[in-house]
Parts: structure tokens; sequence; C-alpha cells
């Protein structure tokens, strides 16, 4: 198998599709923007999203075979903080799919049936909406003038940009989070790679992207059989 002639066709493909997306905000103006038009943001997380899955099976397969050391943790020292999550800092390509989520129903506490009359409306729902624990993930949503943050959309085509850049860097560093997760006793995420199909995946391609991930993770399962044979 000519690993690094896959590895260079998909490359090239995925880094003409980050770019094509840069380029549709620099042809609204948006360029860094802060805020964007819910339109346009969705645009492009509809590609994004399934390029990021692509762009890390390409490190799962450039990382095959590559050997590392990783020094053995040691305790925080006493007195040292851990900055915060809030938006800034250095920014970082996700080695790992993030989980499926699934729905889980909590009986509520002290809950009961609340029914409506019937004669004001037919529309009128018969019980209380369900309550917050049940509703989905929270997500960007648009002000009331149809803006909606772009702040971590940034730091996302920052992050597929740089791992495109340097896949070589970004394999060590899938090298060493392998390494770290089996150190873990009972680590919550074990492997980069979620089982069934990969986030972002359409049956029916829509775009590039969705042949580009495709054919990387057929490559990507590919690799790992072949590199635990």
């Amino acid at each position: 198998m000519d690993w690094a002639g896959a590895i260079e066709l998909n490359q090239s493909a995925l880094t003409r599709i980050v770019a094509a997306l840069v380029a549709m905000l620099e042809l609204a103006g948006k360029t860094a923007a802060t805020r964007l038009p819910m339109p346009l943001y969705r645009a492009v997380i509809r590609i994004l999203y399934p390029a990021e899955s692509a762009v890390r099976r390409l490190i799962v397969i450039a990382a095959r075979g590559v050997v590392v050391k990783v020094p053995v943790s040691r305790p925080m020292p006493k007195g040292r903080v851990v900055a915060g999550k809030s938006g800034g800092g250095r920014i970082s390509f996700q080695l790992f799919d993030p989980r499926k989520r699934f729905a889980v129903f909590r009986p509520l506490k002290k809950s009961r049936f609340r029914v409506l009359s019937l004669g004001d409306s037919h529309l009128v729902p018969l019980f209380h909406p369900r309550p917050s624990g049940m509703r989905p993930a929270k997500r960007e949503v648009a002000t009331p003038d149809g803006m909606v943050s772009a702040l971590r959309l940034n730091r996302r085509l920052a992050a597929v940009k740089m791992a495109l850049e340097d896949l070589p860097r970004q394999a060590i560093r899938m090298a060493r989070w392998h390494i770290r997760r089996a150190r873990i006793e009972r680590p919550v995420i074990r492997f980069a790679m979620r089982q069934g199909a990969p986030p972002g995946h359409r049956k029916k391609p829509r775009h590039e992207v969705d042949l580009v991930l495709t054919e990387c993770h057929a490559l990507a399962r590919y690799a790992l059989k072949e590199d635990t044979s």
C-alpha cells in the first residue's frame, strides 16, 4: 500500500477544501469576524465538520508505525492553576472524534401532569414542555439580527488548516495521545476514531468533502488493522 501517496492525495484535496471555506468568508467580507450571518455560518459548518473528520483520519494513517517516548506524568505543583477555556489560548486540532450523544430520560422530581383547556385551541399542548435537562446540547444561536458568534468557527478553521500544514507533527501528537490513553485504567475515550460512521458522514455525497471523508475513513481502518496484525 502506497501510504505516502494516499496521504498526499487526500491532504491536497482537504487543503483545497479548507482554502475554499476561508475564501467563502473573505468574499463575504467576514475574515476574522466575530459574528456571521446564520446562513453563512451553517454553510461553512456543513463542510468543515466532515473535513475535520477526514483530517483526523489522515493523522491516524500518518501515525501508523510512529514510535515516541512519553515522560511519566507528574502531579501538578501546589499553587499552580490551570487557565480556563475562555476562547483564547493556543489553537490545537482535536485528535479524537466527538462522541455520539444519546438522549437519556431522567424522571423529574415531584413531576406532575398538567392538562390545559382544550377549548382554547386545538394546538395547545396537553402537558408541560420537556425539562431543560432533556434538551439537545447547546449550539450557536442567532441573535434577533440573524447573526451568530464565529469565535469557535474561526478557531476550528485555524486548527484544521494548521494540522494539514504539518501532518508529521500531528502524527507524533496522535502517537503520544494513544500511549497516554493506554496508561489510564478506564479512559472515557480510548480510541481516536469512534465506532460506526465518522462524524459528518452522509450516505448520499453532496460535496467533494464527503467523498474524501469516505476514502480517508476506509484507509484509516485498514491502516489500524495492518498496524495491529
